[in-house]
């Protein structure tokens, strides 16, 4: 058994990036091994015992063996256990305002991936009035407890930490959806945030390339590894690796690119 936590992840994931941020913030990116999880592949059955056959990841199995789930669990436990100041905030008050953003992350990151994974061009619009209307919810929040900003307290904390992988994977509704926030009063402290947080340099693990290519199949309503109808290769497929192809069509609605044509094949 390994000497330090082993993550099991899915190396683009967003849910799993929000570890490495905490990380790389802290200056100990080797204070946890991961090991990667191909999720085009039956998962393994010594992981499925490990986990109960939970299949979500990522998961983490700490030195003695214990097994956490979710990645919001997982992230405020190597807060707690990692050397060096923790990101949660230390007062309790402000601990909790953080808390309560955090708790808006759920139904803001549903909205997302049911946006870009739906296939109902009718529906589109109710789609994206639904995600302003979060990102609004956010931007009023932020404007009652940190107008100044850009982040929520003075740096960049646990609250960003969650946030800003979904920030990087929303890349696939401006690429696919033609989705980005309006330049109006009601989204300016939101969109603040959400800048800064793009920009941070402990937030980099992920390019937009990278995304708009490995979230094609969600693009085409085929989410976690399954295959769009007439595809045989994943666009979550480690090889040939994302770096190689090209960019995929961005139209969504119409046919669908071939494996060929995603340099799959």
């Amino acid at each position: 058994m390994s000497e330090k936590p082993t993550v099991y992840h899915i190396p683009v994931c967003p849910f799993s990036q929000r570890l490495e941020i905490l990380l790389a913030l802290r200056g100990t990116p080797d204070a946890v091994r991961f090991e990667v999880v191909d999720i085009t592949k039956p998962r393994d059955p010594a992981l499925l015992a490990k986990t109960r056959g939970t299949t979500a990841l990522p998961v983490l199995e700490t030195a003695d063996g214990a097994i956490l789930k979710e990645s919001l669990v997982i992230l405020r436990y190597l807060d707690e256990v990692l050397p060096g100041a923790p990101l949660r905030r230390a007062d309790p008050l402000e601990h909790a305002v953080e808390s309560m953003l955090i708790g808006k992350e759920g139904a803001f990151t549903m909205a997302g991936y049911l946006f870009v994974m739906n296939q109902d061009r009718a529906a589109r619009e109710d789609h994206r009035e639904k995600l302003l209307g979060l990102y609004r919810d956010l931007g009023a929040f932020l404007e009652q407890h940190a107008p100044e900003g850009p982040f929520l307290f003075g740096d960049f904390g646990l609250a960003e930490a969650v946030f800003t992988p979904m920030f990087a994977r929303f890349w696939f509704l401006d690429y696919y959806e033609g989705f980005l926030l309006p330049d109006a009063p009601d989204y300016r402290r939101v969109a603040e945030w959400q800048s800064a947080c793009l920009a941070h340099p402990a937030a980099q693990q992920v390019s937009r390339e990278e995304v708009v290519k490995l979230y094609y199949d969600y693009a085409l309503g085929a989410g976690n590894g399954a295959l769009p109808e007439g595809r045989s290769v994943s666009s979550f497929a480690f090889s040939p690796p994302w770096q190689s192809r090209p960019w995929p069509p961005r139209g969504k609605y119409g046919p669908s690119a071939s494996d060929a044509a995603l340099g799959l094949a």
